[in-house]
């Protein structure tokens, strides 16, 4: 594959990953919460979804759901709902701080591992964007489309997983400096319940 297009879809693949989406706040959001390697797990998790949804562009089961309305409501529906679900947890445990716990168990990690892959699964819109995207970068010539498809996939999520795991660690030391104020640490609960309910109406809200 040409090597400027192979950079103009690194660039271009950046720049989507950072901006404001379900993603990247919920990463961030869990780095505050928790600590970094929550984060990182989170973020793994919801790489692991878009490995899913690398696959499925490439077989052309994307575009299925794509024209299919009722399908495409149905994941949209099912996501919002899974995010309400997670916007109801963190508001009942809104008076535990949350913050600063570095003794996680294996367990604990693993239920973030799901939650990224769930999230990330139950948003169509994330097929859409493969689907929207990865077509642009194609070149005639260079092999199968299905082939290079699975080239770009495989590049967009490693640089998503190195960018979710800078946040994580930015965000973590925000989550740090939360710890030492006993008030807003108590808080963070309720931002992460409000943070959920917005990104799951504007599922709700949004259209193909």
């Amino acid at each position: 594959m040409d090597i400027a297009l192979l950079l103009a879809f690194l660039g271009t693949a950046v720049l989507l990953t950072l901006s404001p989406g379900p993603d990247i706040l919920f990463v961030t959001a869990q780095s505050i919460a928790q600590n970094a390697k929550a984060g990182v797990v989170t973020a793994f998790g919801l790489c692991t979804g878009l490995l899913v949804h690398m696959t499925a562009a490439a077989a052309g089961i994307s575009a299925v759901i794509y024209q299919s309305a009722f399908a495409f409501s149905i994941v949209k529906y099912a996501g919002a709902l899974y995010l309400f679900y997670l916007a109801w947890k963190a508001f009942r445990d809104r008076e535990q701080p949350g913050l600063d716990m570095p003794e996680h168990s294996g367990a604990s990690y693993l239920s973030l591992y799901r939650k990224g892959i769930i999230m990330n699964l139950l948003n169509p819109k994330v097929a859409l964007f493969f689907l929207a995207l990865l077509p642009q970068f194609i070149h005639t010539g260079s092999g199968p489309a299905a082939l290079q498809v699975t080239v770009l996939g495989g590049i967009f999520i490693a640089q998503a997983f190195l960018v979710f795991g800078t946040v994580s660690l930015l965000a973590h030391q925000a989550g740090r400096l939360l710890a030492n104020h006993p008030g807003a640490a108590r808080k963070m609960n309720l931002v992460q319940a409000l943070l959920f309910t917005i990104i799951g109406v504007q599922l709700v809200l949004g259209e193909k």
